[in-house]
């Protein structure tokens, strides 16, 4: 879940679990990370894409015809495949679809390092071919150092590094291309150290996303979420919502004559009043829900796999708590509104909210302090 506003340059307490484990990844970061996987897997697969066909001059120069060849086809083949992942037009907002694509990209090295290790084995090794069978030896060093580009969790770069040191070791028992067993296993300790230097750099870019997402997603004022992230979230659960075929509901709040607070007592009043409404209605929400300041002192609670009887519940529980006093002594009240996707056949998340707004403005017509949930018979 997402926290207080910070920027911190160390790590707190809460975000430890996020850092170990994606479990517990809020929608919006794991579309922000799914994203950034995504990105830079379709770049290292283009780079590697191109590059990957020129050492095909030095097989050619180095080794046997027979040899050559079969490492040619090897690599015009694992070009393709990252070319073909590089190329991929499809969007990617998905964390296990980014997964998937990351796993491709290791997977492709991974298959080229175990089927060209048997094809280099005992060919009969001079300076110049050790030199060169070398490249092929420590390409696992390589795409397991490349993981530090992607912002994962301490279990996801476990998980993707476990498939190149179990190719790096399964080599070491068939036979090793440059060095003696001995040697070799001895290499697979510097191959862990570099998995787990990486996976440090990894956690390390997650958790400057997690800093930075956290800094620009929440009002400093009131700490409720910010519309622009508000928005985004919305569009994340209403897509949940369709294809689950589960409730949605939306909550609007709108203070009741606000802008006297500000007029009579001035800005510093109207700020402590719109925080101790925030506060209010953050403290009676489920860990699942979310408070947005959708702008001045208007907020919408968005609850998923709520109907519209458990958004009244919750709404009652707003009520009677209340929503802080105003400067003057008197009680601070605010007019609802309450839409719920399934119910009302909101086709997206903005008629959802236009609903909840419009119901809103009907209950301060009606008088203000109301709650409206349903359209006037």
């Amino acid at each position: 879940m997402l926290g207080k506003p910070s920027f911190a340059d160390f790590i707190r307490g809460d975000q430890i679990r996020d850092l170990i484990v994606p479990s517990g990844h809020s929608p919006i970061l794991n579309r922000r990370r799914a994203a950034m996987i995504h990105s830079r897997v379709r770049m290292v697969a283009m780079v590697f894409g191109l590059l990957t066909p020129l050492w095909i001059i030095i097989d050619v120069t180095v080794f046997n015809w027979p040899l050559s060849a079969a490492l040619a086809a090897l690599r015009l083949t694992a070009s393709g495949a990252f070319l073909a992942l590089a190329l991929d037009p499809r969007p990617c907002d998905d964390i296990k679809d980014a997964w998937w694509r990351l796993a491709a990209l290791l997977a492709i090295p991974t298959l080229f390092f175990t089927i060209s290790h048997p094809l280099l084995y005992e060919q009969g090794m001079d300076d110049l071919r050790i030199a060169v069978t070398a490249g092929y030896g420590y390409l696992p060093f390589v795409m397991v150092a490349g993981l530090s580009v992607f912002p994962l969790t301490a279990k996801e770069g476990a998980l993707f590094a476990a498939p190149m040191l179990a190719a790096h070791l399964g080599a070491g028992f068939y036979g090793s291309l440059v060095l003696p067993f001995p040697s070799y296993i001895s290499a697979l300790w510097l191959l862990v150290l570099i998995a787990v230097v990486a996976t440090l750099a990894a956690i390390s870019q997650l958790h400057f996303m997690i800093a930075l997402l956290e800094q620009a997603a929440h009002d400093v004022l009131t700490g409720a979420l910010s519309r622009r992230i508000g928005e985004e979230l919305l569009r994340l659960q209403m897509a949940h919502a369709q294809r689950s075929n589960q409730p949605l509901s939306a909550i609007f709040v709108d203070l009741d004559d606000f802008k006297t607070v500000n007029d009579r007592f001035g800005h510093d009043e109207g700020d402590r009043v719109l925080r101790h409404a925030a506060t209010t209605i953050r403290s009676l929400l489920r860990e699942s829900d979310a408070l947005v300041r959708w702008g001045g002192e208007e907020f919408l609670v968005i609850m998923p796999d709520t109907p519209i009887d458990g958004a009244m519940i919750a709404v009652e529980r707003m009520r009677a708590a209340g929503f802080g006093k105003r400067p003057d002594g008197a009680l601070q009240t605010a007019s609802i509104g309450i839409a719920e996707q399934h119910a009302d056949r909101s086709i997206d998340w903005e008629a959802l909210v236009e609903l909840a707004d419009q119901r809103m403005y009907q209950a301060k017509q009606a008088g203000k302090d109301r709650v409206v949930s349903t359209e006037p018979a």
